[in-house]
């Protein structure tokens, strides 16, 4: 029997074959789920047309498949949910915590937006992106690799966006909605979307959601240190190797000092010995 107090997740974008990296990621998360007892659900995360590619999604579940990571209930598209993401944004509109913004993303540059269009005027046929307004109160959470960590969105990204400009639903807004709208209450992820969190965090509280607990494993990086990425043309991970050697180097990254006896075993076996021995403490920083 499933233990319902634990719901974990793997949410990849469709945009390609998963990686290395993104295989760690769905691991982590699957054995922290399986020794747990809990439900492990998959989302595909296709709400930003621009980067999906076709028949990336098929390719995500195969490889999945492959490996044995298998899930719980029914697959999740983003792109069938948007109605869900349209009833939040109305929300925060009736709480006065939305606002158009004319301006183009270049003019931050990686820094905290500075609330140029809080005050502005509606300009009339010009497109605009939704932002939500953050405040000087920190947004603390508890991370069961990194520790507790805080900050105060007014220095880390300022307002941010939640619609784009091209009408797209901002992935921050999605993953908070889609994450409550699921039960999820751990999230196992990548250290690459650590700074992210404090955007959903604070979402979270704003649109009185429950906050599930997290955990950011460290990334893969490539030989120029790096984070391994689909963007920048990584390999499938099933390309020239084993279902069994791929989950065996990924437990080596994550800490779990596989047993030299599974080197000869099959995928079900090293899995199983995986749940039975997993242990977020062993995963480093």
């Amino acid at each position: 029997m499933l233990n319902t107090s634990y719901t974990g997740r793997f949410a990849p974008t469709p945009s390609g074959p998963l990686h290395f990296g993104s295989i760690v990621a769905a691991l982590a998360s699957y054995l922290d789920a399986r020794h747990h007892g809990g439900r492990w659900l998959l989302r595909i995360e296709d709400i930003d047309t621009p980067r999906v590619r076709r028949g990336a999604d098929r390719k995500i579940i195969d490889t999945l498949e492959i490996l044995g990571l298998e899930w719980d209930g029914d697959i999740v598209y983003q792109s069938e949910r948007i109605d869900h993401y349209q009833r939040a944004l109305a929300l925060l509109r009736d709480k006065d915590l939305l606002y158009r913004c004319y301006c183009p993303r270049r003019l931050t540059k990686g820094k905290p937006y500075p609330g140029t269009c809080r005050a502005r005027e509606e300009i009339p046929g010009k497109p605009y992106a939704l932002r939500v307004k953050t405040s000087q109160q920190p947004v603390s959470f508890a991370d069961a690799i990194q520790g507790r960590l805080a900050g105060r969105l007014i220095e880390l990204t300022g307002d941010f966006i939640l619609r784009r400009s091209d009408g797209l639903i901002a992935y921050n807004l999605a993953v908070v909605v889609d994450d409550a709208a699921q039960g999820v209450t751990h999230i196992v992820r990548g250290a690459d979307l650590l700074d992210t969190t404090f955007n959903q965090v604070y979402l979270q509280s704003v649109l009185n959601l429950p906050a599930p607990g997290y955990a950011h494993h460290p990334l893969v990086l490539d030989e120029r240190g790096k984070k391994v990425s689909k963007q920048d043309g990584a390999t499938d991970v099933l390309a020239g190797a084993s279902p069994e050697t791929v989950l065996l180097q990924s437990l080596g990254f994550l800490g779990q000092n596989p047993d030299q006896e599974l080197k000869g075993a099959g995928k079900r076996d090293i899995l199983a010995w995986a749940v039975d021995h997993w242990t977020i403490e062993g995963v480093r920083r």
